[in-house]
């Protein structure tokens, strides 16, 4: 066998790369299909956990908020004092805040448009400036929303006409979650209690989701019945529940997408080692007639096929965690913001590439060790 550091740790990894590099085209093709497979396996499960990363974290206010507004057989319209003392009395060590909404004509430097009127008790725990500031006692002028505010044309210390009557831009508002109760984008935010005394919904926000289910289950309980719905109670629970029975189908469509690439480079692999099986058929004779037991030929061959799955799969890791970077860049706004999920998915797909390579060899290892020495010497 070769002379050469490799030889001396490992005789029959040496004599497999040695192998290997003789047929090179067919081995780079080879390891080319299990990186396809690996990249294949892991990226796809990163790319689902990373959506399912993306969508916690811009949903975890919403997650931990329960939202309670008049129900279908309500004798109200808005929720007014009473209406909130009753829901405060089943929201426990959840923090209530009123939400009051309306729709006005809004003027702006460049056109005039229609916009929704949003008011909440504490703007300042469910809206974010993006610029300017909004003041702590607040009283006068408004907060726009980014989307509304591009479309106006205005910014912090403009001048606004709500319905005719003209306010002062504290504040543009930053971005607020798909899944947020208050949605500002293209809202006017007044100052705490500027629509009047009734709310449209109380909001409760609690620490923790698990808590936010149980005061929305209690309020329900308590203040609804089977035949009269007087409050209207929402929690994410039914939505996240969904959200990850979506996710769960998706995470194992991609599986499946790359379970099949990588089922085609096994098929690969598989070609290369008959194909090298046969061309060394010769080769493998003399090592059988020189004392080789069947047992050094299996191995032999085995290591061939494990060194094409774990260098393929290695690259195909390597690859996984840059398009993992790409994803993260773009739905987390952190290229590194890898979760233990995600990196899973990077082993998974090592071991996958490695075991399907190990498999592959299998057959063509019993084939090589399993050829009569004398007639392979007389092929």
């Amino acid at each position: 066998m070769i002379d050469s550091p490799l030889a001396r740790f490992s005789p029959f990894l040496a004599f497999a790369r040695n192998n290997l590099s003789r047929a090179r085209a067919r081995t780079i093709l080879a390891m080319a299909g299990i990186t396809i497979g690996v990249v294949a396996i892991a990226s796809l499960g990163m790319f689902g956990a990373t959506l399912e990363q993306s969508f916690m974290g811009t949903a975890d206010d919403a997650i931990r908020t329960v939202g309670v507004g008049p129900g279908e057989d309500s004798e109200f319209g808005l929720l007014r004092r009473e209406q909130v003392a009753e829901i405060e009395r089943y929201a426990g060590n959840g923090d209530v805040y009123t939400l009051s909404r309306g729709r006005a004509r809004v003027t702006g430097l460049q056109q005039t448009t229609s916009a929704s009127l949003v008011s909440v008790s504490d703007p300042e725990v469910f809206v974010t400036a993006e610029s300017g500031q909004i003041p702590r006692n607040w009283r006068s002028g408004v907060a726009i929303g980014n989307e509304l505010a591009e479309t106006l044309g205005v910014q912090p210390g403009d001048s606004v006409q709500v319905n005719g009557e003209s306010r002062r831009v504290v504040a543009v508002l930053a971005e607020s979650s798909r899944a947020s109760f208050v949605s500002t984008g293209d809202a006017v935010v007044l100052p705490p209690g500027e629509l009047g005394d009734g709310a449209s919904q109380v909001l409760i926000r609690a620490e923790t989701p698990q808590q936010a289910f149980a005061i929305s289950d209690r309020i329900d309980k308590n203040l609804n019945s089977e035949r009269r719905s007087r409050y209207s109670v929402f929690d994410a629970e039914s939505a996240l529940e969904r959200f990850n029975q979506q996710i769960g189908l998706i995470r194992t469509f991609l599986l499946a997408v790359g379970g099949i690439s990588l089922l085609v480079a096994s098929v690969s692999i598989l070609n290369v080692m008959l194909m090298s099986t046969i061309e060394r058929k010769e080769e493998i004779g003399v090592l059988r007639a020189v004392g080789y037991h069947r047992l050094d030929i299996v191995k032999l061959m085995l290591y061939e096929a494990a060194l094409l799955g774990v260098v393929g799969s290695i690259f195909g890791v390597f690859i996984s965690i840059g398009l993992g970077m790409v994803m993260n860049a773009q739905l987390l706004s952190d290229p590194l913001a890898f979760s233990g999920q995600a990196l899973q998915y990077t082993v998974l797909g090592f071991l996958f590439g490695t075991g399907a390579s190990f498999l592959s060899g299998l057959y063509p290892a019993w084939k090589a060790a399993n050829a009569r020495p004398v007639e392979a010497l007389r092929d």
